[in-house]
């Protein structure tokens, strides 16, 4: 019998999930098993895993998501055979800044987990659902908690303040960053595969339906993009990024929107969704973008906004000698990384468009001064590993 950990990563309308073995050492980096449970709230909710193409699967209408669990719980138990679950690890985006290290979750700390949900809405409340639903019918194995925003701990104290009266310093009101699992894995990949050359100036692009930069220095963040939610930043799928507050205040005050509309105007509304009015995935636009001026529009906001930030983090950073793409589209989108690279010339790079077709790892030629990678992410294994440190079964 071999312990497995099971990973859980929980989103508004999907759940991630993997199994890792524990009874191999070092951790394996490719889980045992896999899968998604997708389309949560919808009429046509999917079931994939691994080696397995997504599927219909029959979801309680009115609790779609415990019946989303409970789908997943049964697959989990069907497959275990000689298996038992050694603890349950799950992707938290807020840990604030008392969380910067993952713990073993009771229910004190859910409680005090549940006063981030207004900073992370999309994620934090699925999360943490998950985790109440476990607690109450599997007490038994453990389960951890392993924090997005832990990463950005090391961020220097300028970095975290907000412009507003100290007062909101002292309530907690800073910048946190988000993605850290994610950065934590690339930092490990990225010392492994470039050594020195790691260590210096380097801004990594997480960029998927989410998305965030992250600049680093000695593999640490030393700045990001996100700052005290997950709506800072670059323009998203349907987020909106960095926005001048005045906006704000006009579409309350003079259009009346009230503070539930708003959010659901930033977070579900905006970004290259609302101003394509086709759709939030880049590839998707890409096949519209001819002759369509909103799609053109969107597409273009939308690497402005990565190379604008690009920019600036390259000025904290004092040059920069990496960058690094990952997440959905920066793993699998060629065009909109052909596109941010070609903004950057003022940097030197130079990159080789054969292997960024390709997905190549390294996609910079060899006369190019910033070196250009695309690092697959895993935050699923950085969460497994964190769940099998913290219980004592392998060195942290």
């Amino acid at each position: 019998m071999s312990d497995l950990i099971l990973v859980l990563n929980c989103g508004s309308s999907s759940i991630k999930f993997a199994l890792f073995d524990t009874s191999v050492s070092p951790l394996p980096r490719q889980p045992l098993w896999n899968g998604k449970v997708d389309g949560i709230g919808s009429k046509m909710p999917t079931f994939g895993e691994t080696g397995i193409k997504p599927g219909p699967v029959a979801l309680d209408e009115n609790q779609p998501y415990p019946a989303a669990l409970a789908c997943i719980q049964e697959r989990v138990l069907a497959r275990l055979g000689h298996h038992r679950i050694l603890a349950v690890a799950h992707r938290v985006v807020h840990g604030g800044a008392k969380y910067s290290t993952p713990v073993q979750i009771d229910a004190g700390i859910l409680a005090d987990l549940r006063n981030y949900i207004p900073l992370a809405p999309l994620h934090q409340p699925f999360a943490l659902e998950a985790i109440a639903s476990l607690l109450e019918t599997h007490p038994n194995p453990p389960q951890i908690a392993c924090f997005d925003t832990a990463f950005h701990h090391t961020l220097p104290r300028v970095e975290q303040m907000l412009p507003l009266p100290y007062s909101a310093w002292e309530r907690g009101l800073r910048r946190y960053g988000f993605h850290g699992l994610s950065y934590e894995f690339i930092s490990l990949v990225l010392a492994e595969r470039y050594g020195e050359k790691a260590r210096g100036r380097t801004i990594v692009a997480h960029i998927g339906s989410g998305a965030s930069l992250c600049a680093m220095q000695e593999l640490r963040s030393v700045a990001t993009t996100m700052g005290f939610s997950a709506l800072d930043g670059l323009m998203m799928g349907t987020r909106c990024g960095a926005l001048d507050p005045g906006a704000l205040l006009y579409l309350m005050q003079i259009e009346k929107l009230t503070v539930d509309q708003v959010g659901q105007l930033l977070y579900h509304e905006s970004g290259l969704l609302g101003i394509s009015g086709i759709s939030s995935d880049p590839r998707e636009l890409l096949r519209q973008e001819s002759g369509n001026v909103r799609v053109q529009d969107a597409l273009a906001l939308y690497v402005r906004r990565i190379v604008r930030e690009i920019g600036a983090l390259v000025a904290l950073l004092g040059g920069l000698d990496m960058l690094v793409f990952t997440a959905g589209v920066g793993e699998h989108n060629a065009e909109i990384r052909a596109r941010i690279c070609r903004e950057l010339g003022f940097l030197e790079a130079s990159m080789d468009e054969a292997a960024n077709k390709n997905d190549a790892e390294l996609i910079s030629t060899a006369q190019s001064r910033l070196t250009i990678a695309v690092i697959p992410t895993n935050e699923e294994w950085i969460a497994a590993s964190h769940a099998q440190a913290l219980l004592g079964c392998a060195p942290p």
